[in-house]
């Protein structure tokens, strides 16, 4: 429910669990299209939801409890050591702002997905299944590129909401990937939600089971959501 209005929801049948071995995946799914608009899918999101394309969907597992969304409170946001390095190492790239997809974005995502992820449920990559994944019809999007000269390094997906950024999907050149991009990305993703005014951060879900996950909780503070209730985390 939000803004004291029911909203009518879907069950997806059992897949298997893209991030935990052996585990069995199920999805509430947003049915009610009086709900797919900035302002309510900002109060969904506050509730645990996230997007995918053009659906909205919260995990709903019989058995799992391990996605827990998570976000940060932007003005509360302090750097760890590591990350102001990061930071300082940030400076001899270049961030621009697109509100609009470009076709070079594909290419980076192309050779991000066939170097990085081989062992993952996007390989091989193809330009339907990025945009299925990554574009949205009735949400405005910021995609945050990265730029050393005049080579595109990296592409944060965020979707622009009233009080509030959620990160979609990072991907980047694995040429660069010793300058912990992935990391940089969500800083820079701090930085213009400071720059725009924005309370919030979604960073997605946080399984403490998937290694992959794991960097989510290196900034800090950051809230878990426990029974929609945000709690946070020091």
């Amino acid at each position: 429910m939000t803004e004291h209005m029911p909203v009518k929801l879907g069950i997806s049948q059992q897949f298997p669990c893209s991030y935990i071995d052996k585990e069995q995946e199920r999805l509430l799914v947003v049915l009610d299209h009086d709900f797919y608009t900035q302002q309510r899918f900002e109060h969904l999101l506050a509730l645990g939801f996230r997007r995918s394309s053009d659906q909205i969907y919260r995990p709903h597992c019989a058995n799992c409890a391990a996605c827990e969304a998570i976000r940060l409170d932007v003005p509360q946001f302090s750097p760890s050591k590591s990350q102001k390095r990061i930071i300082n190492k940030s400076k001899q790239f270049e961030l621009k702002v697109s509100s609009v997809s470009k076709d070079i974005y594909y290419t980076l995502y192309e050779k991000y997905i066939t170097l990085r992820h081989q062992d993952g449920a996007m390989f091989p990559p193809s330009v339907e299944q990025y945009e299925s994944f990554l574009t949205c019809s009735w949400l405005p999007i910021n995609y945050l590129e990265l730029w050393h000269n005049n080579t595109l390094i990296a592409v944060a997906v965020t979707d622009t909401l009233s009080n509030a950024l959620s990160a979609i999907y990072t991907f980047f050149d694995p040429d660069f990937e010793d300058y912990s991009l992935g990391t940089m990305m969500i800083l820079k993703q701090i930085e213009f939600a400071n720059s725009i005014n924005k309370q919030y951060l979604y960073l997605g879900y946080q399984i403490d089971e998937c290694r992959k996950m794991n960097y989510k909780t290196k900034f800090k503070p950051y809230q878990k959501l426990n029974n929609n209730v945000w709690h946070l985390e020091l």
